[in-house]
C-alpha cells in the first residue's frame, strides 16, 4: 500500500510510547443499533486503541458460542451491512483517529457486492478488513482490490501456520498480523504467554508488520502478560459476554450495558499499560 493508514499511524504512535495496542472486538448491532453505537462511541475513552467491529452473519464458524449468539442478537434486531457501515460513518463524526477494522466472513460482503462494499467502507471510514474464510489463494477476490482502495487487509496466523505456509499467509497482508493464540474457536481457551511470545518472534522474522494476539484473552493479567511479547492484544468474547450479561430476559439492553463493556476495557487497558511500565 502506497500511503499510511490510520492503523500504520496508531501502531507507530504506540511503538514510540513503548506499549502494545488494545484491540477491542464487539459485534455491530448487538444488542440493538443504538446500544451498540453507545458501546462503540465509548471504547476509545475507555482505553481501546483499535476497534474491531464484527459484521453479523448467520454462520460464524470460527467463533465460539458468545460471539455466535451476539451475531444472532444483532441480526434479530435488523442489523445488516448498510447499518454496520452507517455505524462507522456515525462514529467518524466525532473520532477521526481511532482505526476501525471490520471483521467477519466473506458471504455478507459477497452478497453486498465486493466493489460496492469496498467503496462504501472506504467512504464510511473503515481502515481494515479481517475476512476469516478468505485464504491467500483467493487474494484476487477481495484482498488485492482492498489494497488498491487503500483499505488494509489483515491476515490471520495460527499455531498450525508452519514456516512453509507463513510467507504465503503474509503475502499481501497489511495493517497488522492477527495471531490466533489457541487452536479452536474464539473465547474457549486461555493463551499461554510464553508460547505466544515465541510465536510472535517467529512471525516477526518474516514481516515488519505489527503482530496482535487474540482468542482467549479475558483478564487484565492475561492482557499484561501477552502485551509483554506482542504489539497488540485483541479481546472479544469477554466484551461480548459483558453485553449479554447486562441484558434483560427479552435480550433488551439496560442502562449499564455500555458501562459494563467500558469497565472491562478500562481494566484491560490498565493491564497493558502495566506491561509497558515494566
Amino acid at each position: 500500500m502506497s500511503h499510511k493508514t490510520r492503523l500504520d499511524s496508531r501502531f507507530a504512535e504506540l511503538k514510540a510510547q513503548g506499549r502494545a495496542a488494545l484491540v477491542t472486538f464487539v459485534t455491530a448491532g448487538d444488542p440493538t443499533f443504538d446500544a451498540s453505537m453507545d458501546i462503540v462511541n465509548g471504547l476509545p475513552a475507555a482505553g481501546a486503541d483499535i476497534i474491531e467491529l464484527g459484521m453479523p452473519f448467520t454462520d460464524p464458524m470460527a467463533d465460539g458460542p458468545a460471539i455466535q449468539a451476539s451475531s444472532l442478537r444483532a441480526l434479530k434486531t435488523g442489523q445488516n451491512m448498510i447499518k454496520t457501515l452507517e455505524m462507522v460513518r456515525a462514529f467518524r463524526k466525532n473520532d477521526d483517529q481511532t482505526p476501525i477494522v471490520l471483521m467477519g466472513y466473506y458471504n455478507p460482503v459477497y452478497i453486498y457486492g465486493s466493489e460496492r462494499f469496498l467503496a462504501d467502507a472506504k467512504e464510511a471510514g473503515v481502515d481494515g478488513l479481517i475476512i476469516v474464510d478468505l485464504p491467500p489463494e483467493e487474494d484476487a477476490e477481495l484482498c488485492i482490490p482492498a489494497m488498491e482502495a487503500g483499505v488494509n487487509f489483515i491476515r490471520l496466523a495460527t499455531p498450525t501456520t508452519d514456516e512453509k505456509r507463513l510467507p504465503t499467509v503474509l503475502n499481501n497482508a497489511s495493517g497488522f498480523v492477527y495471531y490466533v493464540s489457541v487452536l479452536g474457536i474464539t473465547g474457549t481457551k486461555a493463551p499461554n504467554a510464553t508460547n505466544v511470545s515465541d510465536a510472535v518472534a517467529r512471525i516477526k522474522a518474516h514481516t515488519d508488520l505489527p503482530v496482535a494476539v487474540g482468542f482467549g484473552v479475558r483478564t487484565s493479567e492475561q492482557a499484561e502478560a501477552i502485551a509483554r511479547g506482542a504489539d497488540g492484544v485483541v479481546v472479544g468474547s469477554a466484551l461480548v459476554d459483558a453485553v449479554k450479561n447486562s441484558l434483560d430476559e427479552n435480550d433488551q439492553p439496560g442502562p449499564n450495558t455500555a458501562l459494563a463493556v467500558h469497565a472491562i476495557v478500562k481494566d484491560l487497558a490498565a493491564g497493558i499499560k502495566k506491561a509497558a511500565n515494566g
